[in-house]
């Protein structure tokens, strides 16, 4: 279990955007010292990508949300496959780490998507995905820009862009908002750690469209593994009004040498399904 951090000395660290190389000294105690350089996401156009919708278990704790068994899921790859009809996302919610306000309307969601109705995600409305279901849009890559100060992510289908401020604490009362107030720190050469608080509840924690509450706080742990061709980001996920326990979850990415291209959501893509976009009322120019 992760718990609010304290965080390190005020740490200098040279970069350049998505440089090559970065250096990183901490200053303990009013006394220089030399740490290993804080890991690499971004250099040499580097991108993460994953085709994972759900959030892997992490064992020793309680299981994000499931498929429901009596209704697999058939993805759209497997149905290329295979020639059977794709389905949506179903959530299981035998799970016991639910709130009883959390399954009712999750029931009454899995219900409507049973009879027809189109399970929507915030990718399909290009709305902000919020934090932890932020790393489950995939299909696109994800990138990183590296500064002293700051962490910036982006995922690139529609340009979502996170803030991680570095080596801060959190603002005493911060507004909600999609993606909240995120602060971090690096650990060793391979770990960045990001706590985010004052989410809204606007957002899900996941594709199977679990709902939370303002309360809601997240601890996430990128880590280079394989070499550095791989990114696992552990998410720790409380919410004491949604769930009875703080649960876990696990995502990997794959590297990618991929310049991030322009791309747009939203416009214009309204006429097929109604995909409950937000439609201004009149132009803006």
């Amino acid at each position: 279990m992760f718990a609010l951090f304290a965080f390190a000395p005020t740490a200098k660290m040279l970069a350049r955007g998505v440089a090559t190389g970065l250096v990183y000294a901490a200053l303990t105690g009013g006394v220089a010292a030399q740490q290993s350089a804080p890991p690499d996401f971004s250099s040499n156009q580097s991108a993460w990508l994953t085709f994972d919708v759900e959030f892997r278990a992490v064992p020793g704790g309680p299981s994000p949300v499931r498929n429901d068994p009596a209704h697999p899921r058939v993805s759209n790859a497997e149905a290329l496959r295979t020639g059977k009809q794709p389905t949506f996302l179903i959530a299981d919610l035998s799970n016991p780490n639910l709130k009883p306000w959390v399954k009712e309307r999750m029931k009454k969601d899995n219900d409507e998507v049973l009879s027809g109705k189109i399970a929507f995600t915030p990718h399909s409305s290009c709305s902000p995905a919020g934090v932890p279901a932020f790393h489950l849009y995939g299909f696109q890559p994800m990138y990183f820009i590296q500064t002293p100060k700051e962490v910036v992510i982006i995922f690139s289908g529609d340009k979502q862009v996170r803030h991680v401020y570095l080596d801060v604490p959190h603002s005493k009362n911060p507004k909600p908002s999609w993606y909240g107030e995120s602060v971090g720190h690096y650990e060793g050469g391979d770990t960045l750690v990001v706590d985010t608080i004052g989410l809204n509840d606007k957002s899900f924690v996941d594709n199977f469209r679990t709902p939370h509450t303002e309360k809601l706080h997240v601890v996430e742990r990128f880590k280079l593994v394989d070499g550095g061709k791989a990114l696992d980001v552990h998410v720790w996920v409380e919410d004491a009004d949604a769930f009875y326990e703080p649960w876990s979850g696990l995502q990997r990415y794959d590297r990618v040498q991929r310049a991030m291209r322009e791309e747009i959501c939203a416009e214009g893509n309204r006429h097929l399904f109604d995909y409950q976009m937000p439609i201004a009322e009149k132009p803006d120019f």
